[in-house]
């Protein structure tokens, strides 16, 4: 018998652009997937869209800023006991024991294709690193694509910022010109402020030029 798999979480570090939110998500401020379920980021963060305030905060996401609730009253009195109750009837026979819950399993793609300095065009060897993992979506039920660019420490942070987030679009452009959903993918730039290796040196800021891309869906397993 198989056993549905609930989640799957696939991260693919490709080397181009960024996260933007739909439509959909912003009733509630946070990023939702197909079915309703709030994304969070590799390190359990909700992700939040440009419509989100703190009157729209939720506990799951920031507790901090949704009030407390009144303590509740004190129990009333236990009742006094019940007179004996007469013996129980047999007992019908046992029902068939419930079938399995769903499994839970991650599994993690990586990729490391760059983009040349100052620029937002991906690379032929990029664009076999997105082919790939595209091929690899077609398995499982895909629920949200998030794409997010970095850049180098080269330049102001508000350049770098555009830069990354274009980067992240490119991506995003990509995929979808490959048959995905484009409401399943989001994209956000985070400039020059997540490095991965050292700018101080040429291939460190080789290397920090990326995006990096969290894939999010289920699959049957055997």
């Amino acid at each position: 018998m198989n056993k549905i798999t609930k989640t799957i979480l696939l991260t693919a570090v490709v080397a181009l652009g960024s996260i933007a939110t739909t439509a959909s998500a912003q009733v509630v401020g946070y990023v939702t997937d197909a079915r309703g379920g709030i994304v969070k980021d590799p390190f359990g963060l909700c992700w939040r869209t440009g419509f989100w305030t703190p009157a729209l905060a939720n506990a799951e996401c920031d507790p901090d800023l949704v009030p407390k609730a009144a303590p509740a009253p004190a129990p009333a009195p236990a009742p006094a006991p019940a007179p004996a109750a007469k013996p129980a009837a047999p007992a019908a026979a046992a029902a068939p024991a419930a079938a399995p819950r769903p499994t839970t399993e991650k599994v993690t793609l990586a990729a490391d294709a760059l983009f040349d300095f100052d620029k937002a065009v991906i690379k032929s060897d990029a664009k076999a690193k997105l082919d790939d993992l595209v091929a690899k979506l077609k398995a499982i039920n895909l629920e949200v694509i998030i794409a997010i660019g970095h850049t180098d420490s080269v330049g102001s942070a508000a350049y770098n910022q555009k830069l990354s987030l274009k980067r992240a679009e490119a991506v995003k452009a990509y995929i979808i010109s490959k048959g995905i959903e484009p409401n399943r993918v989001y994209t956000e730039g985070k400039g020059a402020k997540q490095p991965i290796a050292d700018n101080k040196t040429k291939a460190g800021r080789s290397k920090n030029r990326r995006v990096e891309i969290e894939v999010v869906g289920t699959r049957a397993v055997k």
